[in-house]
Formats: C-alpha cells, structure tokens, sequence
C-alpha cells in the first residue's frame, strides 16, 4: 500500500511542476538608434547612401512609399551585456531591412518602430529591445521608401 501512495505522491508533485509556467527573463530596454548606426560594424555593413528614419523622425522629402516590411532579429546574449546584445541585435535588424529595402528599389526604411511581439512602440530616438537569459532580441517594423538626396 506504501509504495502505491508514494507513487501517486510523485504523480501530482510531477505534474504539478509540468503545470507551472516557467519564469523567463525577459528585461525591456530602450535603446538609443544613433549608438548602433556608430558602431564600427555598422560603418562596413550598411551602406553609406542608405538612410534609416524612426517614427517621428524628420525625414528629407519622401518621393515614394513602397512595401512595409518586418525585422525580428535574436542574437545570443552569453557574454554579452544586454545592451550590447540589444545593438547586436538591431544592427541584424537593419542589415535586414535595408537589404529587402534595396531589392524593392528603395534608399531609405522609413517610420521604423519597434514591434516586438506584434506591439508597436515608435520613438524618434529608440528602438526597445528584450534581452533574456540566454537570447537578446529586437523587432522593427518600417516602410521600405525612395527618399530625395
């Protein structure tokens, strides 16, 4: 009788830590564009001629307004500080977007804001990035654009 109780003990226990969601780090940061477009990397990896404007950003005259389009970019965040691992993850996001960008004929993304987990955020200044345990991530929405020089 002993050892049917304890299994059955065991079977709640188990299934009673199954049920518990787990408790994930998931700390929201937001992070100014301009130390990302400073970095060293982002000088050899984006083109110098295209441009990137946050919502409510001036922008130079928009000629024309093409396709919207979405970057969702993680990066690992081991031994990394969150912020670095916050601008890691936006740089992917612009290489990203410029790329679609230019398959579309556009110079610009333009009224980028962040959309982690489908929410909008929009800023002039920052982009908000998430940072885990183990996985940093940022989400950016904007609209693939030709802008006046």
């Amino acid at each position: 009788m002993k050892p049917a109780l304890c299994a059955a003990a065991l079977t709640l226990c188990a299934g009673a830590l199954l049920a518990t969601p787990a408790l994930a780090r998931d700390t929201k940061y937001m992070m100014p564009l301009q130390e990302v477009l400073d970095m060293p990397e982002a000088k050899e990896k984006l083109d110098d001629s295209f441009r990137f404007y946050l919502s409510g950003q001036k922008t130079p005259k928009v000629l024309e307004r093409l396709d919207s389009g979405v970057s969702n970019r993680k990066t690992n965040g081991v031994g990394k500080s969150d912020e670095d691992g916050c601008r890691w993850a936006a740089l992917s996001a612009l290489i990203a977007l410029q790329d679609t960008a230019k398959t579309k004929g556009a110079n610009a993304v333009v009224d980028i804001v962040s959309y982690y987990k489908k929410n909008e955020v929009a800023s002039p200044t920052d982009y908000e990035c998430h940072a885990g345990a183990v996985v940093v991530g940022v989400a950016l929405k904007g609209t693939y654009a030709k802008v006046a020089p």
